[in-house]
């Protein structure tokens, strides 16, 4: 019987070790993507010695959840798989992606080291890029931000954020779940306009096929791909220079400044996205004019008295005569 497509990708795009002898913690949401991607690693994974660990985040904030969260650990009992769930340790009391966003990637790191898993697959798909690429270019964005997300980066020490389902459309994963007679839940929030991204999907995409270019999607897709190529090529001298000038602390990140001074504005803007990822520090508030604000901070010369800015994601920046110090602020980490 021919392996399906779906399955297919997934082996040739993982990254070239012999995985299934691995621990791999897959975050499944009960979704079509993420179940299709715990079908195909799992499939993938039979021969393998291998573990292959659910994690599940219920965030409690639909009436919807805990019924995911029962599908996911029924999911996973036919499969003969075992699933860990986290959830907030206080019921939100409204949906805020942000807050949510840093709760359930604090639950896969702390889940990941506590296994040992090697990585943390996630089922990002061909249209989450697409639709990733446009919302940072409405938000104001960079080459960097065109590239949209990362295949592999690294999400804590020892472990890497795997999402090897960026080639594949969602229709494709519709159909390799209806091959597989294998049912999903519908989260009826991914129909609410009142979030940009669902605009985008419902709105502006089919607009510009319609109207514009049938093919959209491909060609904000091909943008992408060739924007990671050219911020590749960036990467060796980013990374020399983040030798050269950072220096991480218990409380934060100290910058020497100096040797930043004559340095590419566009090489100093990366670095210090180099720093807030280091950090798990959030971003999706960080706009252009906050990332020239702060490089022209660094690149100033020394200051006689403390200069504080304070940026989104409640991080304080001091420059201080030749450093510059980024703290995360106390109430950063306030759960909801």
């Amino acid at each position: 019987m021919e392996t399906p497509e779906v399955e297919q990708h997934l082996t040739a795009t993982w990254p070239p070790v012999n995985w299934r002898e691995l621990t791999v913690l897959v975050a499944v949401s009960g979704g079509t993507d993420s179940v299709a991607l715990l079908r195909a690693l799992h499939a993938q994974r039979l021969a393998g010695a291998g573990r292959l660990v659910v994690a599940h985040y219920n965030h409690r904030w639909r009436d919807e959840s805990d019924a995911e969260a029962q599908f996911v650990d029924q999911l996973c009992r036919q499969l003969g798989l075992p699933c860990v769930e986290g959830h907030p340790r206080n019921s939100p009391t409204r949906r805020d992606e942000a807050t949510a966003r840093r709760l359930r990637y604090e639950f896969l790191r702390a889940e990941a080291r506590r296994l040992g898993a090697r990585y943390v697959a996630m089922a990002h798909t061909a249209d989450d890029q697409v639709e990733t690429i446009l919302h940072r270019i409405l938000r104001g964005t960079g080459v960097a931000g065109l590239s949209g997300m990362p295949r592999v980066r690294p999400l804590s020490t020892g472990c890497g954020l795997i999402r090897p389902l960026l080639g594949v459309w969602r229709n494709q994963l519709r159909a390799y779940l209806e091959g597989l007679r294998q049912p999903a839940c519908e989260d009826p929030s991914n129909s609410d306009l009142r979030y940009r991204r669902n605009r985008i999907r419902h709105e502006l995409l089919p607009h510009l096929a319609k109207n514009y270019n049938p093919r959209v999607a491909e060609a904000i897709l091909r943008l992408g791909q060739l924007a990671a190529d050219a911020e590749g090529a960036l990467d060796a001298a980013v990374e020399q220079l983040h030798r050269q000038t950072v220096r991480s602390e218990p409380t934060g990140v100290l910058i020497d400044c100096p040797p930043l001074a004559q340095a590419d504005r566009h090489l100093v803007r990366r670095l210090l996205i180099a720093v807030w990822i280091e950090r798990h520090w959030p971003r999706q508030a960080m706009q252009l004019g906050h990332w020239e604000a702060l490089a022209q901070l660094a690149q100033a010369e020394d200051f006689g008295h403390p200069v504080r800015r304070t940026l989104p994601g409640a991080i304080r920046a001091t420059r201080h005569d030749s450093w510059l110090r980024l703290d995360e602020l106390p109430q950063a980490k306030d759960s909801p």
